[in-house]
């Protein structure tokens, strides 16, 4: 699709449109390995009536019919199961297994609190699905750590990020990165986040990125060696990607207020109307996201993993049924462009 110059953004119903465009009648299959979670069993049954995606739940299928006769929804069919504790089910999962886990092909997947993830991030690994979502019930270090281990990085890629879609309350969406994974990026590391960042925002809303590489300082108003590595990164990624729109050092509101920006950095291409924001450690990103949440009202879709081989998103876990299903959305759109 064409991207949009404007800046201007659909509100999360009009990203569902979207995304359900672009997947059109390919119907690929998204692996919700919190099988188990009543979350995720509403989601998958929204997914099925929406029918732009296949929702495979992973979990033990008792227990899946067990929690949707107590929450009153519909027994999710028989085919949007997976059970990883059957032997018929993870029998031809075992080579897979062994070879990314090295665990001995006798132990049986489910006996573990991240077996049902690990059993997801193996049908990816295998192509039985073609996305994967999951971590409603578990932390993003272990999410991303199976996704490392079981499907890997893509080629050009040398660390596993991550980036949240925010949508705010007037419907503009914004990309915040790294807000989950990496505790303190290198220069490398940060010009490495913007640019998959970047790819992200534009494949997922339509618009051009325009790349804020965030600090506490502006064009030079402060001297700090946190501001020489974000000066760094910003350097490394216009080097990378020539015609990626980016600028930094900016301060957040420099890069997303026009009348700031044009003071605090009147000679840049991206002050005062940033839609990807670029933060120089995970305490900042982290703490940034969830007050955009809570306070200003925004819709957090995310964490979606950046660097990795295949499609293998996380999941919040204070997340919402509407959460799951929008990622699982766009886990499908990714899939389809490769990303």
């Amino acid at each position: 699709m064409t991207a949009k110059p404007d800046g201007k953004v659909e509100r999360p119903g009009l990203l569902r449109s979207r995304w359900q465009s672009m997947i059109g009648n390919s119907s690929p299959t998204i692996a919700l390995t919190d099988g188990e979670d009543p979350r995720a069993i509403r989601a998958a049954l929204s997914l099925r009536e929406e029918s732009a995606v296949v929702p495979l739940l992973i979990g033990r299928s008792s227990e899946i019919r067990r929690v949707a006769l107590a929450q009153s929804v519909a027994v999710p069919e028989r085919e949007n199961v997976f059970d990883p504790t059957s032997p018929d089910s993870t029998g031809p999962l075992t080579d897979q297994w062994t070879d990314s886990w090295g665990r001995a092909g006798d132990k049986r997947l489910g006996s573990r609190p991240d077996d049902s993830l690990l059993a997801g991030a193996l049908l990816l690994r295998s192509g039985h699905v073609d996305a994967c979502v999951g971590g409603a019930g578990l932390p993003t270090a272990v999410v991303a750590r199976t996704a490392i281990k079981t499907i890997g990085l893509a080629p050009d890629a040398s660390i596993c990020s991550s980036c949240f879609l925010m949508v705010l309350p007037e419907g503009k969406a914004i990309t915040y990165a790294d807000c989950a994974i990496v505790p303190e990026p290198t220069a490398e590391q940060l010009a490495e986040i913007a640019i998959s960042s970047a790819r992200t925002h534009e494949l997922l809303t339509g618009q051009v990125p325009a790349v804020a590489m965030l600090s506490f300082s502006s064009n030079g108003s402060a001297k700090h060696h946190g501001v020489e590595r974000v000066r760094l990164g910003t350097k490394l990624a216009r080097d990378s990607a020539g015609t990626l729109q980016i600028d930094g050092e900016l301060q957040f509101d420099a890069a997303f207020e026009s009348r700031i920006g044009s003071v605090k950095a009147p000679n840049s291409v991206v002050a005062g109307r940033a839609n990807v924001f670029i933060f120089p450690s995970l305490d900042a990103g982290n703490i940034a996201y969830k007050i955009t949440e809570r306070l200003g009202g925004a819709r957090a879709i995310g964490p979606l993993l950046l660097g990795t081989a295949r499609p293998f998103n996380d999941l919040s876990r204070g997340c919402s049924d509407v959460d799951i299903h929008l990622v699982a959305l766009a886990s499908a759109v990714q899939s389809l462009a490769g990303q």
